[in-house]
């Protein structure tokens, strides 16, 4: 369950448990460090945000893209709505310590526990938890066709799942614009946002699912 979720789903979310860091942090260079306060300071004051996505997932060993698109939907304290609409239609939400994947065309609804205390600061920082810099050496990257600001987080402790994350930041705003998880085989899930809005006052029925008549419910919590 949780691979499916990691090659089809979030950018940061669930390929990133926590991991303790080792002694002897890389310290940030200033101006690195000075950015990503700012990014984290935007996170801590946005109480919710929505934005539209285009989600591109190289297959490294097939040398494949398969390109997504669709709308997210972020809310404090551990809420999210991601909604896929191309090239098929499904939907994840997380809620407190459970995942949702609805899945309209094979008629099913999955539920999963996920405790958002195991998830590493590269997801909780945007609900405004976590420090990026306790669990990443973090270092600006050249990026001629970034707009913003392109930040590479390597993780001070070697993760089997992910080699890096890199972060597209606008220069102004300091909010994420682009985040790539790249995996240990060098395949590259690259989510894009555009048209974030923030602080909007989502109701509780964002992150809730009524799947509809004939969907078959797989719940693997029954038995936790």
């Amino acid at each position: 369950m949780a691979r499916l979720f990691s090659m089809s789903l979030l950018p940061l979310v669930l390929a990133l448990a926590a991991a303790p860091a080792p002694a002897g942090a890389h310290p940030m260079a200033p101006e690195v460090k000075a950015l990503v306060d700012r990014m984290q300071g935007f996170y801590e004051r946005t109480q919710d945000f929505t934005a539209d996505f285009k989600q591109e997932y190289l297959y490294r060993t097939f040398n494949r893209t398969v390109v997504s698109t669709g709308t997210v939907a972020f809310q404090k304290p551990a809420k999210m709505r991601w909604e896929y609409l191309t090239p098929s239609k499904r939907t994840f939400v997380l809620s407190g310590d459970r995942i949702y994947a609805l899945d309209p065309d094979a008629q099913t609804l999955t539920k999963a526990a996920l405790p958002t205390s195991q998830l590493s600061a590269s997801v909780t920082f945007l609900w405004g938890k976590g420090k990026l810099g306790d669990e990443f050496d973090i270092s600006r990257t050249e990026c001629k066709e970034c707009v913003g600001t392109l930040l590479t987080l390597v993780p001070k402790k070697p993760d089997a799942r992910f080699r890096e994350v890199q972060l597209e930041i606008d220069s102004k705003s300091a909010q994420v614009r682009r985040s790539i998880v790249i995996d240990p085989d060098g395949s590259r899930n690259t989510i894009t946002f555009s048209a974030l809005k923030t602080n909007v006052a989502l109701p509780k029925e964002t992150f809730q699912l009524t799947p509809p008549p004939g969907t078959q419910i797989i719940d693997s919590t029954a038995a936790r």
